[in-house]
């Protein structure tokens, strides 16, 4: 089996907590051999836990011809330019999300991997999280009939204070943990013939930053299920994390949990239209009043295991491209409509900014 030489940009949250760790359970296919990080302390610690080298800037890295894979894991604002950047010097690259800021960011990016045959892929791992591949084979099945609505909510009650609370390093609800949902959204809606109607509201609630905590967001398209986005860190009685409604049915659930019931169209009892007022035997008024017999499943796991798991996924999908040649899963293609989504509801919800 081929070893694949990596290289992280970034020894934070991403680089070194996910990233880093996923590579020391998967050393048959990939061996760290250079961490890039500005901060003296955090490149020594790489040091010692890869036995790798390590550089103060990414550009230093521009020397090197034995590096099959590199990991951007810098700072959300800086994902794009530096991805751009390592693509024009002949680097294959997987990036952190958020991948840009705008859709012509992500044009730019996938022009200049184009134009120098190389990979440029998004780490999306919530695409292969365990819950959501559930949901999309309960709605592959067609059990629930035709989709009205699919809701997504990333929620809970939290206060944040670091830089990914500012705008300026495009941090935020939906630059940060939007693009788990949104990505989720997009591959849902499934309409790859344009970009969605967007409404969003967004405020500030608990944040220490400049950048919004709350968001919602509603997604239409032709012949599509309407797709409600909330993403919320003030809600202390978060439900489900999925809930849709179909025609013959419906599906609620989280990342353990996932229950749906529908029952059979040709089961259930044959009505017909009646535009007269309905009456009982007994000639007193009467509602609509029928049982249907619901069939019921669910899905259940003690431990989602969502980013090893998720994580693991989507290094097969970096791995079979660069090795076998294999299509990505999550293309940039879908991704540059998830950051259309985003910044549609940025321009729709200025805020002012002062961090």
């Amino acid at each position: 089996m081929k070893t694949l030489n990596v290289a992280i940009i970034g020894q934070g949250r991403s680089g070194r907590d996910i990233h880093g760790a996923y590579f020391h359970t998967d050393t048959e296919r990939f061996k760290v051999v250079a961490v890039v990080e500005t901060m003296e302390d955090r490149r020594k610690r790489a040091a010692e836990e890869f036995q790798c080298d390590t550089y103060e800037t990414y550009q230093e890295l521009f020397g090197r011809s034995d590096i099959d894979l590199l990991v951007n894991a810098s700072f959300s604002h800086q994902h794009a330019a530096i991805t751009i950047d390592l693509l024009n010097h002949g680097f294959n690259v997987l990036t952190e999300k958020p991948c840009a800021r705008t859709p012509d960011e992500v044009q730019e990016t996938m022009d200049a991997a184009e134009k120098n045959k190389r990979m440029f892929a998004i780490f999306q791992q919530s695409r292969f999280a365990p819950y959501f591949e559930q949901v999309q084979k309960v709605l592959d099945s067609g059990v629930l009939g035709r989709i009205v609505q699919i809701s997504i909510n990333f929620n809970g009650y939290a206060r944040r204070w670091d830089w990914q609370c500012c705008q300026d390093h495009m941090g935020g609800s939906l630059y940060n943990t939007g693009p788990h949902p949104m990505d989720q959204a997009i591959m849902l809606l499934n309409y790859p013939e344009g970009n969605p109607a967007v409404f969003s509201k967004m405020d500030r609630v608990n944040t220490f930053g400049d950048a919004e905590d709350y968001v919602k967001v509603i997604l239409t398209a032709p012949d599509r299920p309407l797709i409600d986005v909330e993403i919320s860190s003030c809600d202390a009685f978060p439900l489900y994390t999925y809930k849709i409604q179909g025609t013959r049915g419906g599906l609620k659930g989280n990342m353990t949990n996932i229950e749906w019931k529908y029952f059979i169209e040709a089961d259930a009892p044959e009505q017909t239209l009646i535009k007269t007022p309905l009456k009982k035997d007994d000639g007193t008024p009467a509602y609509c009043s029928e049982q249907l017999s619901w069939i019921e499943d669910s899905w259940n796991v003690e431990d989602a295991g969502t980013f090893t798991n998720a994580t693991g996924k989507l290094y097969d999908m970096v791995y079979n491209n660069l090795v076998n040649g294999e299509p990505l899963i999550v293309t940039p293609a879908q991704v540059k409509q998830q950051i259309y989504v985003i910044n549609e509801c940025h321009r729709q919800n200025p805020l002012d900014r002062y961090c």
